[in-house]
Formats: structure tokens, sequence, C-alpha cells
């Protein structure tokens, strides 16, 4: 089994920063990925960036390009997401993920990460 646990959540106002934490532990993979996602209330989750463990290649939705910033610590087997000018359309729940068996495209969708974490409210006041 796998245990993410994220930090890093809370209320900040619009053209501010956060940054997110998704420490992993547990059950080690030889190549995988690791996510984020947000869920809006009512809504579906959605992607909104992923990071190959093992060379580092990144992958961001349109929304959050040029904003958010995704990056990993090997070392402290620990995911971050780096979110700057943020605004009210941002504020969500944000989950990270791993996903021990697909690649490319498919890491856009939900379907292929088997690991989650509990998630963390980010709120963006205006």
């Amino acid at each position: 089994q796998v245990q993410l646990v994220e930090s890093g959540g809370g209320l900040v106002q619009a053209g501010g920063s956060l940054r997110l934490s998704c420490a992993a532990s547990g059950r080690t993979f030889s190549n995988y990925a690791m996510g984020w996602f947000r869920q809006e209330p009512g809504k579906e989750r959605e992607f909104v960036a992923r990071i190959t463990w093992s060379i580092g290649i990144t992958d961001y939705a349109d929304s959050v390009k040029n904003r958010f910033t995704i990056s990993r610590d090997n070392a402290k087997n620990t995911v971050y997401l780096q979110m700057n000018s943020l605004t009210p359309e941002d504020t969500a729940v944000y989950y990270c993920a791993l996903s021990s068996k697909y690649s490319g495209t498919a890491l856009y969708t939900r379907r292929a990460y088997d690991y989650w974490g509990q998630g963390t409210q980010v709120t963006v006041s205006s």
C-alpha cells in the first residue's frame, strides 16, 4: 500500500501564492508518476499537473500553465505544487495521486491513478 499525505492548503488573496506538498510512503515502485487534481463542489475532479518520477517530465492543464509548477524531491519522496497568481477560480480541494501503471496522455485521467491523498482545501478570495 501507498500512503499520500497532502499539506499546504489554506486561504490566500487573489494574486497570491501557495505551495502544496504531498509526501508518499509505503510501497515503492520502479517507475511511476504523480499528479495533482482538484475538485470544486458539485463538479468533476479535474487534472491539474503531473510529473514522472524517474526523469521529471511535467505536464499541465491549460488553465494553470505558466502559473503552477509541479516538482519532486526524490530523497523525501515528496511532490510539490507551487501555485502563483492565484485566482478565485482556483478555489478547490486539491488531491495528489500516484499512478503505478500508466504513462503519457493517460495520466490526464483519474482512472490512471491507483492511490490518492485525502485532499487539501485551497481557497482564493477576491
